[in-house]
């Protein structure tokens, strides 16, 4: 019985050494990194992407650095967040979602410089003018939604190309966490475009484009039960439009009164934001802690 034990050791050694190797030629392999899709998950993007709205406006309009500025900031706090997620071991909670909420914040001033520029109009109350640097280059949302759409295909394009699987719960290479996170970085901004227009532009208001996507979700939920519709197709379809929903609740929260929102300003919403994400990541972590420990318990079974 122990030579048993010890041989069955032995094979699951040399299996996790073979599969370290990558002979696939697919890219570096590396453990499993990404989370479970759970209702848990969905809360914890929408609450990501409408603090990456009210911080990414906090430093652009509240604290006037402007859009140039911020997104050249914020893009190296994406980059940061980045290497630290793809150089871990292991799925961390606090890594991924710290990755989710770069890309929301960039996406936010990424979307704004290509989207606004310096008119009074994109202007928080109170402030007259923006940081330092261009401002934006006005191609209107619209457009900006369009191209950055545009880009979005193409990624995936590339991303089927290279035959990386495209669900999440099956990514277990460099190469295809690297595609993954370059999506969620355009997703993230195509959400921003995408929220403003809803919040600005169509005339429903913040709280009707949070209404209109709220439901949009809603039907895409009920899909999820259709065996005829991918449930990969579904689930990126959703990761987009989360990011409008965060936006546009984003938006609602701060804005004025006049324009439609609850005045609560972007420092305000930010800090009670960073507080509710930082309980739902320590409560990802303690769960994620209680599965590995349990998987760590579970006796071999020996044939």
């Amino acid at each position: 019985m122990r030579w048993q034990t010890v041989n069955r050791e032995c094979a699951v050694g040399q299996s996790e050494s073979l599969a370290e190797a990558d002979i696939s030629g697919a890219g570096r392999y590396v453990t499993k990194k990404l989370p479970e899709v759970t209702p848990a998950f969905w809360i914890m993007k929408v609450a990501a992407t409408t603090l990456g709205e009210t911080a990414g406006d906090l430093l652009s309009q509240t604290l006037q650095l402007g859009y140039f500025l911020t997104t050249i900031a914020l893009f190296l706090v994406f980059v940061v967040t980045l290497v630290v997620q793809l150089r871990s071991r292991r799925y961390h909670p606090f890594f991924y979602w710290s990755v989710i909420l770069s890309t929301s914040m960039a996406g936010t001033t990424m979307s704004d410089f290509m989207n606004r520029d310096a008119s009074a109009k994109f202007l928080t109350v109170g402030a007259t003018s923006l940081g330092w640097g261009p401002q934006g280059l006005d191609l209107g949302y619209p457009t900006g939604a369009a191209i950055l759409l545009s880009l979005l295909v193409t990624l995936f394009i590339a991303w089927r190309i290279t035959g990386q699987t495209f669900a999440i719960r099956d990514i277990v290479t460099f190469r295809g966490e690297a595609l993954f996170w370059s999506a969620i970085l355009v997703s993230n901004t195509l959400g921003t475009s995408m929220g403003d227009f809803l919040s600005d532009s169509s005339g429903l208001g913040y709280a009707g484009g949070a209404l209109l996507v709220t439901g949009l979700l809603t039907v895409l939920a009920t899909l999820v039960r259709v065996p005829a519709v991918p449930n990969v197709a579904l689930f990126w379809i959703a990761f987009v439009l989360t990011r409008p929903l965060g936006a546009t609740a984003g938006d609602f929260l701060t804005k004025p009164a006049a324009k439609g929102g609850l005045d609560l300003g972007t420092a305000g919403s930010s800090a009670v934001l960073v507080v509710v994400l930082l309980g739902l990541m320590a409560h990802a972590h303690l769960h994620e802690r209680n599965v590995t420990a349990a998987r760590d318990r579970r006796p071999v079974q020996l044939s």
